[in-house]
């Protein structure tokens, strides 16, 4: 560590020996042959070492940089004076400007010895397009030229050197003077530029002149000539001037060249000349009339050679204008006040032939007949003149004039109003500022129409109307576009022209744009209730300027909820009904009028419902208890009756009579023998169990009763039917009765042997429960039954009051009318 930082103390003390001016002069330099060199060219630089440093050691190794780039050095020599040169060659300079260091490696470091800056370029470009020009105003021929890149101009010769002194322009300047001095100004001389830089010198071609011949005269000063009394005023399209020329070139023989162009437009330049100096003055023609002109002079020696001088500042001149070339259209209104005199308010519309018409300065009214034979009627510069003629008078002559004369003379006839009218007038606003007017032609066909239109009622009638003629009598419409503004009601009047006479003038109102209603009907409350409120307004009338209404639109708003409604109604509607309110309720109700062209809205109504009184209150919550106990009800029997309940509170017994049985009818008759099928049949229905019984051989006695379980005693043979049960099973006997609900005696049927009528059945009243269904069976009172006499002949059955038993025939009861017994001969009846 104590050796590496005594090596470091020695390094920086012999760099800053080295950098030291005078260590630097004595121990190294870098000597070059030129600081400028081609660029592209090779150089070669050497760096000599002072016998100074020899103590450096005789291996000192020098490092050559270039910019920052090293760069190898190529041999070692030593000098006579012990000085070591090393030498370096770099093949070729490719920037303007390269620094060149010469470095001693010293340890693990580089010491720079000496630096210099190598400048490469070209020689200079040869300067080009060397004018020269003699300003009399300096007296000195002043010269002028394009320089090339990399140059820098040096001096201006001429081809005398010892009488003419070289002219070195100033940096970055391109042009040099040359005093009257030195220059001989009637001789040939020659002029170039020669441009110098450190790496060459060239020169422009030469330029030989006579300062004389190239003298540049200064502009004249253009003057308009003004008019004389003696002579006669320019023609329109013409213009005088004069000019006055430079004072040093009075003596100079010259000539001059006018040019010209209107102050309007982007038109060109036109050229006129050449102009003699000796006139000085100049009468220019072929112009516009009524135009504004800008005029430029420059003059040049002549005969002799020179340059022509700048333009001149501008002139600005107006042409004399034209009479006016202008076409006439007339229109008037007639107001007769006597029988003698007629009160006339003529107007017109002048409308120019020709792009360069005269401007119009007046108009002039005159009696028809020669030009002065009576003073005119008007002489105005507005559009429209009242005069008085006599009755008999039918032309008068109208002619526009300015200073240089009159137009052609317009006759105006009165023609009188006997020709057709138009069929029809129509009018369709195109825009807030223009208006369509359409008609139908007449027959005959019109030579044209007049349009008029002003401001409608209430304006006062023929205030500010504005006018126009169509002079082609086939069009059916005209668009105008003056004088329209919105919301404005505009009377429009249409007269159609013919040869010798006018037609009926039609009027027709119309708008551009229709302003929205200005106020919309005051709402006004006509009854309210509990949950409603009858509404009333009166409709607005017509206003001018306003479009007609649509319809209107009804809002309501309720204060406690927030809840908003609205209904829209026709324009014809005065009233409204609001439904459906709250009662001892705040509500806003707002009316809206609309129209095609906005819509407003009215004042907002505030109204409160009728609160509902105590007798009222009463009766609704009966009744919403009654329906609540009704609902209570309801469910409960639906609870208690449903199907699905195993054990019902109470017994249900269907009524076959009233069910849908009752109405059955079987497809075979009953004289029909019916095959009995077998058990085994399927299809068959099934039957519980047939009971036979014995007939006994008394006599049918009353019915008793010895069934203590409630069923009937039979004198005849009986067949019980049993719904549970075997279906396939028969038994002889009679089933015993007991209070389970296995077996359920629906009926018996009952037959004699001895009896040719038709069997008859007994139906029990019984209180089990047969089929589910809900409809218990009926009484004795509800159905008839019958039985047959021992003769044949049907006898009522009068039932006992003891027993709950009734007969009647097999038809009565659908499901025996399919019943057939076979096997035993005694039941044949059945």
């Amino acid at each position: 560590t104590m050796a590496g930082l005594g090596s470091w103390s020695l390094s920086v003390a012999a760099l800053i020996a080295l950098l030291l001016p005078g260590s630097r002069e004595e121990c190294g330099r870098i000597n070059l042959p030129t600081p400028t060199v081609h660029l592209g060219d090779p150089l070669t630089a050497s760096c000599i070492i002072s016998p100074n440093c020899s103590h450096l050691g005789p291996e000192t190794q020098i490092v050559w940089k270039v910019g920052r780039e090293s760069q190898p050095g190529k041999r070692q020599q030593r000098l006579e004076d012990g000085s070591q040169e090393f030498t370096v060659t770099i093949p070729r300079l490719s920037s303007p400007r390269v620094l060149l260091s010469c470095y001693l490696r010293w340890g693990h470091s580089l010491q720079m010895l000496d630096q210099a800056e190598v400048q490469a370029g070209y020689p200079p470009a040869a300067p080009h397009n060397l004018s020269c020009l003699m300003n009399l105003t300096t007296n000195s021929l002043i010269c002028q030229w394009e320089p090339g890149p990399n140059s820098k101009h040096r001096r201006e010769k001429g081809t005398q050197e010892d009488s003419i002194l070289d002219c070195v322009p100033s940096d970055g300047q391109n042009h040099c003077s040359i005093p009257r001095r030195h220059l001989q100004l009637y001789q040939n001389m020659g002029i170039w530029v020669q441009a110098e830089n450190a790496l060459g010198t060239t020169k422009s071609p030469q330029l030989c002149l006579v300062p004389m011949d190239v003298v540049k005269l200064e502009p004249p000063t253009l003057w308009a000539l003004p008019p004389s009394p003696e002579a006669a005023p320019p023609q329109p399209g013409c213009l005088l001037l004069r000019w006055e020329p430079w004072k040093p070139s009075l003596y100079i023989e010259q000539k001059c060249e006018l040019r010209h162009q209107p102050r309007l437009g982007e038109a060109s330049w036109d050229l006129v000349g050449p102009l003699l100096s000796q006139t000085l003055q100049y009468e220019l023609c072929g112009l516009l009339p009524s135009t504004a002109y800008a005029l430029q002079m420059r003059c040049t020696r002549w005969p002799l050679p020179g340059q022509w001088s700048d333009w001149s500042p501008s002139l600005t001149l107006t042409t004399a204008q034209r009479a006016p070339i202008v076409r006439l259209d007339t229109w008037w209104q007639q107001r007769q006040l006597d029988p003698r005199t007629a009160d006339m308010q003529l107007f017109w519309k002048p409308t120019p032939l020709d792009r360069y018409s005269g401007q119009i300065q007046g108009y002039l009214v005159r009696p028809a007949g020669p030009a002065g034979a009576s003073p005119p009627l008007c002489n105005t510069t507005e559009l429209s003149c009242t005069f008085r003629l006599p009755s008999e008078a039918r032309e008068v002559v109208l002619v526009a004039y300015n200073t240089a004369g009159t137009s052609h003379p317009t006759p105006v006839v009165f023609l009188e109003s006997r020709g057709p009218p138009l069929a029809g007038l129509h009018t369709m606003a195109q825009d807030p500022h223009r208006l369509w007017v359409g008609w139908e032609p007449p027959s005959p066909q019109p030579q044209g129409y007049v349009i008029e239109w002003g401001l409608g009622p209430p304006s006062p009638s023929g205030s500010n109307k504005t006018w126009k003629m169509e002079h082609n009598g086939s069009i059916s419409g005209t668009l105008l576009q003056e004088n329209i503004r919105p919301f404005q009601l505009y009377e429009i009047t249409v007269t159609p022209l013919y040869q010798d006479s006018v037609g009926p003038s039609r009027h027709i109102y119309a708008y551009s744009q229709e302003m929205a209603p200005s106020r919309a009907p005051e709402l006004h409350l006509k009854h309210i209730g509990k949950t409603w409120a009858r509404l009333e307004w009166v409709p607005l009338p017509s206003e001018l300027g306003k479009s007609p209404l649509t319809h209107y639109t009804v809002f309501w708003t309720s204060s406690a909820r927030g809840q908003s409604f609205s209904t829209v109604l026709n324009a014809s509607s005065h009233g409204l009904v609001l439904h459906g309110l709250e009662p001892a309720s705040l509500y806003h109700v707002l009316l809206r009028a609309t129209s095609k062209a906005g819509a407003t809205n009215s004042t907002s109504l505030t109204l409160m419902t009728l609160a509902l009184e105590e007798s009222e209150l009463h009766v609704l919550l009966g009744l919403f208890g009654f329906l609540l106990l009704f609902i209570c009800l309801c469910g409960a029997a639906r609870l208690c009756c449903r199907p699905s309940r195993k054990n019902p509170l109470w017994p249900s017994v269907p009524d076959p009579a009233h069910s849908s049985l009752g109405s059955w009818v079987p497809s075979i008759m009953v004289e029909e023998t019916f095959q009995l099928p077998s058990l085994r049949d399927t299809g068959m229905p099934p039957i519980t169990k047939i009971t036979v019984l014995e007939e006994e051989e008394k006599k049918p006695g009353p019915w008793e009763s010895n069934d203590s379980s409630g069923t009937c005693g039979l004198p005849t043979l009986v067949q019980a039917y049993v719904l549970q049960g075997d279906p396939r099973a028969c038994s002889t006997q009679t089933q015993p009765q007991s209070g389970t609900s296995d077996q359920v005696l629906y009926g018996k049927v009952l037959g004699s042997p001895t009896s040719p009528g038709p069997g008859h059945y007994l139906r029990c009243d019984s209180t089990q429960p047969l089929l589910g269904g809900l409809t218990p069976s009926p009484k004795f009172y509800e159905n008839l039954w019958f039985q047959t006499s021992p003769l044949g002949t049907p006898e009522p059955l009068v039932p006992n009051q003891e027993d709950d038993c009734v007969f009647g025939p097999l038809l009565d009861f659908p499901l025996l009318q399919g019943l057939q017994v076979h096997g035993v001969e005694g039941l044949g009846g059945i």
